[in-house]
């Protein structure tokens, strides 16, 4: 059986006055139904192009998807017209963007806004659309869902309009949905219950959903599977507690190894990834994190790596995944 999303050989350039940024370079995928895969990385690594890539909703000029296929259903989404996308695009794939007050339209109330995408894609008249919206604000616990729903978007806390958004993706029973930094601009304890909702969603209607995030524990706790990218490319994938557990890129030990943890002593000191990642228009031969690696050797000035079995399910695109696992983090303790 084919998965439900294949994303293969995916590259996405933006083209500037500086030159060619390779965005995301060569990405392959894929998403299973009803599944939760975390994309984590650094900020300006491609997670949140790779997820406008899936939608087509990269700016022309100056980006660009040059090259790869997205196999949806089996279909190729960058083969269809955009009219043919638009009936795809809030129908069967849904985006909760990073930021709900930019994303919502200012001047128009809920009730216009939940209600559109009703009216387009399922066919409802405005009164079928209105009912239907104050029941979606209801399940994604907005209180007096009646009343607000004629209130406009700077009405609502950061954390009530992130559940209008969640509302909007799940409006139309999309088969996957792409949260992209879901809860970055909310306090703690309003990102919990955020997720708790989405996972809480996402199993009740079998949706399959790609969250994209720098915070490992979000992923640790929601995701099913894991990519880890760096400089527009997967450098470690597999099953989210295998790489929690055995860790085999440098960087993933990184990434790690600056996360606070409850069981080590107060006094523990954090240990930060050294240094800035590279220029996407003038990325270095050889691996993209040599200049920041503890581990790296000759070859990787030279050779790219490329993603290589290192245990079932589990990839990683290392000269030396080898010497890496657990003691990799044992190591940098003693450091």
């Amino acid at each position: 059986m084919s998965p439900l999303l294949e994303v293969k050989n995916l590259r996405t350039h933006f083209y500037t006055f500086e030159g060619v940024v390779k965005a995301v370079d060569g990405v392959s995928y894929d998403l299973e139904e009803g599944e939760t895969l975390g994309l984590v990385g650094e900020s300006g690594c491609g997670k949140s192009v790779s997820a406008m890539s899936l939608m087509r909703l990269i700016p022309d000029p100056p980006g660009k998807i040059v090259e790869g296929e997205i196999l949806f259903e089996g279909q190729d989404v960058l083969q269809l017209s955009m009219d043919e996308m638009r009936l795809i695009r809030g129908a069967k794939m849904s985006m909760v963007f990073q930021e709900p007050m930019t994303s919502l339209n200012p001047v128009l109330n809920l009730e216009k806004q939940l209600g559109e995408t009703l009216q387009l894609h399922k066919g409802m008249n405005k009164q079928e659309a209105r009912q239907e919206s104050i029941e979606l604000l209801a399940r994604v616990g907005i209180p007096d869902p009646e009343r607000r729903i004629s209130q406009y978007p700077h009405q609502f806390s950061g954390g009530m309009r992130q559940r209008v958004m969640i509302a909007m993706a799940l409006s139309c029973n999309p088969r996957v949905i792409i949260a992209d930094e879901p809860t970055t601009a909310l306090d703690v304890t309003i990102q919990a219950q955020i997720l708790e909702l989405m996972k809480g969603l996402t199993q009740e209607f079998g949706v399959a959903m790609i969250v994209i995030t720098h915070n490992l524990g979000v992923v640790a706790r929601y995701a099913d599977r894991m990519n880890i990218m760096y400089a527009g490319k997967i450098i470690e994938r597999g099953e989210s507690a295998e790489i929690y557990r055995n860790p085999r890129h440098p960087y993933t030990v990184g990434l790690l190894k600056s996360v606070p943890r409850l069981d080590l002593p107060r006094r523990t000191r954090l240990d930060p990834i050294e240094g800035q990642p590279p220029d996407l228009i003038a990325v270095p031969t050889g691996c993209a994190f040599r200049a920041r690696c503890k581990w790296a050797v000759d070859k990787c000035a030279t050779d790219e790596p490329g993603l290589e079995s290192v245990a079932e399910g589990h990839y990683s695109a290392c000269w030396r995944s080898e010497d890496l696992g657990p003691e990799a983090l044992d190591f940098l303790n003693d450091q």
